[in-house]
């Protein structure tokens, strides 16, 4: 069956065409349309500003998603729309959008969790992923830990109790004078510099916990680079960039291997925006070699917000009979 999915829960517009059965996993169209250049002159993303482009964008691009995949709206066995989490605006452009559509056409409407969609996204690299397994999802806003039963069935395990990964890359990133975002530029540069050059501390938290807390390393890295300017010292923006992703990802890597074993799960699977930090993937590819665990990881292309991962979560949600009604509202917390 074809499923149109939708994703707008931040800064990217996206919709999606993806043949999914239970022998086919296809993408048949994947249009994005970015705000990164709209945002960079702020630094970061603007929730209004986002909002009104998701306005702008994206009937053109549903339209664009299905003329891609050579089909039309009739063809659609359902439409999968991102309903939480995220920003309050710009989901409800998605689920509005979506709602209205499936509501005139009589096509089932089905809402997805944004998290649940990253994690779909490596069902469409990896055609042989099925659950159970743990998931592991960094991102913009979590740093995150899954048990997951089945396809629709998710338990938190572990998580940030603060600032998640991708917030704390960004945020450097942009004191250090990296274009936006920072995330991406910083995992670059990291390569340049000394990864011991400063010490900073582990956002690994003490103790049997799987969690983080990822506002100390922010903190210290902070303090460092004032430090350094008040007292003239020129800054080594690679020696940062390459200490400051050393002690996320050894953190994270650090965490990972206590929920393995913890889980006693033999799959483990890497998905969210920071999923495609070339460091972070280098790392646990290590680990799980060691461990003799399978790491399953999204295409680099499939990692950041798109309408296909939404789409393939939404099949699962379908086959289980979860349908959404025109009562369906968009949710800025993980959980309705």
């Amino acid at each position: 069956m074809y499923i149109l999915g939708m994703e707008s829960s931040c800064d990217e517009t996206s919709a999606a065409v993806v043949e999914m059965s239970d022998n086919a996993r296809v993408i048949r169209s994947n249009i994005v349309a970015s705000q990164i250049e709209t945002h960079r002159l702020y630094g970061g993303v603007v929730p209004e500003i986002a909002s009104r482009a998701h306005i702008e964008a994206i009937s053109r691009i549903t339209y664009e998603a299905l003329d891609t995949a050579g089909i039309g709206v009739k063809d659609l066995g359902a439409i999968a729309v991102t309903s939480h989490p995220g920003l309050i605006g710009a989901l409800l452009v998605g689920v509005n959008f979506a709602k209205s559509m499936a509501y005139s056409r009589g096509i089932p409407l089905v809402a997805v969790n944004h998290i649940h969609g990253h994690v779909a996204a490596a069902y469409l690299s990896q055609k042989d992923l099925k659950p159970p397994f743990l998931a592991l999802v960094v991102s913009g806003g979590h740093t995150s830990f899954y048990q997951v039963d089945d396809y629709t069935s998710f338990r938190e395990i572990g998580g940030t109790r603060d600032d998640a990964a991708g917030e704390a890359f960004d945020k450097i990133g942009r004191v250090i004078g990296l274009p936006y975002p920072g995330g991406a530029a910083l995992d670059k540069l990291a390569y340049e510099g000394d990864p011991n050059a400063i010490r900073l501390p582990s956002p690994a938290l003490m103790g049997d916990t799987l969690d983080f807390s990822f506002s100390g390393i922010k903190t210290a890295t902070l303090n460092y680079l004032n430090g350094m300017t008040q007292r003239g010292e020129e800054i080594n923006r690679a020696n940062v960039a390459a200490s400051y992703t050393q002690g996320i990802v050894g953190a994270i890597v650090k965490k990972t291997e206590q929920a393995l074993k913890q889980t006693q799960t033999k799959t483990l699977v890497l998905a969210g925006g920071v999923a495609a930090n070339s460091h972070l993937r280098a790392a646990l590819e290590r680990l799980c070699a060691d461990c003799g665990v399978w790491l399953a990881m999204p295409d680099r292309s499939l990692c950041g917000d798109n309408g296909a991962m939404i789409a393939a979560a939404g099949y699962f949600e379908f086959q289980k009979g979860n349908f959404a009604g025109t009562d369906l509202n968009a949710s800025a917390c993980d959980d309705l």
